[in-house]
């Protein structure tokens, strides 16, 4: 009985959650840089190295597309567990050779098991807290999410250099595998039926769309910051701009389930653009204003991915929310590394970041019209 009253954040099945998810982020952030490494020194160009996470993406939005009618016939224990697994076994045949053909299908497996866990294990966020807990739920799942990309994105690349291919491989693999068997001990959970009630597809979408913009900003900030202001600054504003994400998908967590989603997104999506805004000025010259820029685009960013969630979970069932969730934030990514590209092409990275804090900024009606409490 003594556990039972436990609040559901601190019991049993909730924190093994958080660990499979954890397993299943280390093993895929160890690799993200590294893999690319490996092509390069398999003689692969530039480019071709670039391919075997392009791939990875690819699957991984592919598998998420599928993921609803998944979660329909299998636990989502089952299928965090088994998410979690895929990420890990392939990963030793990366060790077996370095052609392309080979390391394009590894990150394609590898690809398949990251759509899992990342629409299974958010999905277990709406299924093993009550709703008026989720937003602090979704805060700790954020630091399950966050910490990885804080301690494992610089150690894969050390362990790479210092170790070897070979052992960061095997590493790669048993940190997934082993902590994939938290799921057995994890409780069986019955899926909500979605909401009756409900304006379901333009509400979903309007969210979709917020999600989406700020994420394509804080994709262009990750991709371009290093070569859009003076290198004396890029180390910090990446650190700023990580370190906030984690913490505003924390704060905003707090703040959501105690005073509704409005008063914490609205805010959220005006910082994200002001923090994009001062970004474009540093890349034309104002180099100070960078590190505050990364910090506060980092801040609205996680702080709009714990409300967004929250709020679609309060609008579809489980399963679909987050689907829906997850690619728009992989596809959100995508567009910043490759959109940015492209507008900066035709201009410059003041105007690029310029550009990019107006589309944030233009969603500010999207979150006052689609958010409540």
């Amino acid at each position: 009985m003594r556990a039972e009253s436990r609040s559901p954040l601190h019991r049993r099945s909730f924190r093994l959650m958080l660990s499979a998810v954890l397993g299943g982020f280390a093993g895929y952030v160890l690799l993200l840089p590294v893999v690319p490494l490996w092509a390069v020194v398999g003689g692969a160009g530039e480019i071709a190295a670039g391919a075997t996470n392009a791939v990875f993406m690819l699957v991984t939005v592919l598998t998420q597309v599928a993921m609803p009618w998944l979660l329909r016939r299998v636990e989502h224990r089952a299928a965090l567990g088994l998410g979690t697994l895929v990420i890990g076994l392939p990963t030793p045949l990366f060790a077996v050779s370095s052609d392309m053909w080979a390391l394009l299908v590894v990150s394609g497996l590898r690809g398949i098991g990251f759509g899992m866990l990342t629409v299974a294990g958010s999905a277990l966020v709406a299924e093993l807290v009550p709703p008026e807990m989720r937003g602090r739920a979704a805060g700790m799942y954020g630091l399950a999410v966050g910490l990885p990309n804080v301690v494992f994105l610089p150690a894969g690349v050390w362990l790479a250099q210092n170790a070897g291919f070979a052992p960061l491989f095997w590493i790669a693999t048993a940190v997934p595998v082993v902590l994939s068997a938290a799921v057995f001990w994890i409780e069986r959970v019955r899926p909500e039926a979605p909401p009756s009630n409900r304006t379901f597809p333009v509400t979903l979408l309007s969210l979709w769309v917020v999600m989406c913009v700020v994420a394509t900003a804080a994709g262009g900030l990750v991709s371009f910051l290093p070569l859009a202001v003076d290198a004396s600054v890029v180390a910090a504003g990446l650190l700023a701009f990580g370190v906030a994400t984690v913490v505003g998908r924390w704060l905003a967590g707090q703040l959501g389930d105690r005073f509704g989603s409005r008063p914490v997104l609205v805010p959220a999506v005006v910082l994200g653009g002001l923090g994009a805004a001062a970004v474009a000025a540093a890349s034309a010259g104002a180099t100070a204003l960078a590190v505050v820029g990364a910090f506060a685009l980092g801040a609205g960013f996680g702080a709009v991915q714990n409300v967004t969630l929250v709020a679609m979970f309060e609008r579809a069932d489980s399963g679909a929310a987050s689907t829906a969730w997850n690619i728009a934030y992989d596809a959100g990514n995508g567009i910043g590394a490759v959109g940015f590209g492209v507008v900066v092409s035709a201009t410059d990275y003041a105007v690029t970041f310029a550009v990019a804090a107006a589309f944030v900024l233009a969603c500010v009606p999207l979150a006052v019209g689609r958010t409540g409490r």
